[in-house]
């Protein structure tokens, strides 16, 4: 779903995570002087936004896919990116300050996995924070084309049940890991279409489960839901507002163990 080019992940989802970038850096505290990394990094939308705080000296980026691991190198030079997947971080005990990852626990293989090993690497009273989007509450921004999907289809596996999908998730998730003061927000952004087609293209460059999911159809069916889509959408322009569950913990201290250490 995600070996394809960056561009394609740009058009599908960067028109949403870019955005999303700045509302996680704050919510996750990113400043000045901080060593961060960024886990499933995609093609950058997050690695830029910490650039932007840190300085590329100051940003590492891993991801499993070799297409954006390019990407990420050319579009960021300066920053070390790993071909790496969240649960097997090429990195020693506690390297940084602080450890992102943007719409990632929701594919990760093992999320609990992927978030100790984002602990792992994180030093002692640091940082470890993630975003999904809200997919079983209906606030995603791929919502509404899984609704409309389903209403043609009702056996279609959607998002809803990924991890971290639904609200608090995350928040348990990063408790299960051992991490202290779990905090946890939403966090909403709006993006503008310029027409129903505009909206729809990237649907069609099998990126992610909804581009997954369109490529596996018939072309009659392809062309069915595309039609039932343009009928429930205005033709354009119109805006749309997408909510992420996001949540931070901190990696305990000698002083300060998790319950039950």
């Amino acid at each position: 779903m995600f070996s394809v080019a960056a561009e394609a992940y740009d058009s599908y989802m960067g028109r949403f995570s870019n955005p999303l970038a700045p509302l996680f850096g704050d919510f996750a505290l990113v400043d000045a002087g901080q060593r961060a990394l960024d886990v499933g990094a995609g093609p950058g939308a997050l690695t830029g936004e910490l650039v932007r705080r840190l300085g590329p000296s100051s940003v590492v980026a891993a991801d499993p896919s070799e297409p954006f691991v390019g990407a990420v190198r050319e579009r960021h030079p300066g920053v070390e990116v790993v071909l790496a997947p969240a649960e097997r971080l090429p990195f020693t005990d506690g390297e940084f300050d602080a450890t992102l990852a943007q719409l990632v626990v929701h594919f990760m293989e093992d999320p609990v996995a992927g978030l100790g090993e984002m602990a792992r690497v994180t030093h002692a009273g640091g940082l470890v924070a993630a975003c999904v989007w809200d997919h079983a509450g209906g606030g995603g921004p791929l919502s509404r084309f899984w609704d409309l999907a389903r209403e043609l289809d009702p056996e279609v596996e959607d998002e809803s049940r990924l991890a971290g999908a639904r609200e608090g998730h995350l928040a348990e998730l990063l408790e299960a890991v051992g991490l202290n003061d779990v905090d946890e927000a939403a966090l909403s952004v709006t993006v503008e279409h310029e027409s129903f087609d505009e909206w729809w293209e990237p649907f069609t460059f099998g990126v992610g489960p909804g581009g997954a999911y369109l490529s596996s159809l018939a072309p009659d069916e392809r062309a069915r839901l595309r039609e039932h889509c343009r009928a429930s959408y205005p033709e354009g322009p119109f805006a749309q507002t997408a909510r992420a569950w996001a949540a931070r913990g901190r990696v305990p201290t000698a002083d300060r163990q998790p319950a039950g250490a």
